[in-house]
């Protein structure tokens, strides 16, 4: 049976695209589920619409991700941290550290997309590398500096 993909679904397809699928598991699972309707003439116009639509937003998201990394890239964070004389932290810096001195520069990045291999243990200079969407990255210099007590 050939189907229109409604919601973009693992192993099956993105939205728009039309596939074949068995009958049965079409009527009973997807179709319910409105994961899919069947290819008809006006449906196969609707998904090409859908599909065209997907499309310029897409488009639209990497322009936006890629000003973001270069509005990123290069960009040095400074984390004050308490850390004992000769530079060991009391605690670390972690992803949440990052990402929240990147907040307060107006850039808002989850956490799990800072890439640090384990957290900063002492006072220095780090690159850390953002995954953004569309395969974009971004190089980061984070500073931990030591927190005098004022």
């Amino acid at each position: 049976m050939k189907v229109i993909i409604l919601k973009e679904t693992e192993g099956l397809g993105k939205i728009g695209d039309v596939k074949e699928v068995a009958g049965g598991y079409a009527r009973n699972f997807l179709i319910p589920k409105g994961i899919v309707k069947p290819m008809t003439e006006g449906a196969q116009k609707e998904a090409e619409a859908v599909k065209e639509a997907q499309a310029k937003k897409s488009e639209e998201e990497l322009k936006s991700t890629e000003g973001i990394a270069e509005s990123m890239e290069g960009l040095s964070l400074e984390i004050f941290a308490k850390a004992d004389e000769s530079g060991k932290l009391f605690g670390a810096v972690g992803q949440d550290d990052i990402a929240k001195a990147l907040g307060e520069k107006e850039l808002k990045v989850e956490k799990n997309k800072i890439n640090i291999s384990e957290p900063i243990k002492e006072v220095g200079e780090y690159e850390v590398m953002i995954s953004l969407e569309h395969g974009l990255e971004a190089r980061v210099e984070v500073i931990v500096v030591r927190e005098e007590n004022l």
